[in-house]
């Protein structure tokens, strides 16, 4: 399974829906935005790949308190082994009225 299929999964088990951010109509009071950022070798001594890094940021959009989300979320990439590299507020989102929160997850995979 991918790392975009295990978040994916793992965000619509917290109960998010996952959205690609453009709406025909209007947008859930909540959801995530899952963006793939790196895709790495790990090199060591002998220029040898021996593991992969994934890397993605989850931002999540809430119009009111995010903190029952962000907190459900966190705990739920922990217990999945995710590593979280970084968390953040972004910005409140005065013309949509939506707090944008991102979480950076790393997953590591030892290559065969």
């Amino acid at each position: 399974m991918s790392l975009l299929e295990a978040l994916n999964n793992l965000v619509t088990a917290c109960g998010l829906p996952v959205e690609t951010g453009i709406f025909s109509g209007a947008a859930p009071d909540e959801y995530v935005v899952i963006t793939p950022l790196s895709d790495i070798f790990e090199v060591f001594a002998d220029n040898s790949p021996q593991a992969e890094v994934q890397e993605a940021r989850l931002s999540l959009f809430v119009k009111g308190s995010y903190t029952k989300q962000k907190n459900a979320l966190g705990r739920a990439l922990l217990d999945a082994d995710f590593t979280v590299t970084d968390r953040r507020f972004i910005e409140y989102e005065t013309d949509t009225k939506y707090y944008h929160y991102a979480i950076d997850v790393a997953h590591f995979i030892k290559l065969e």
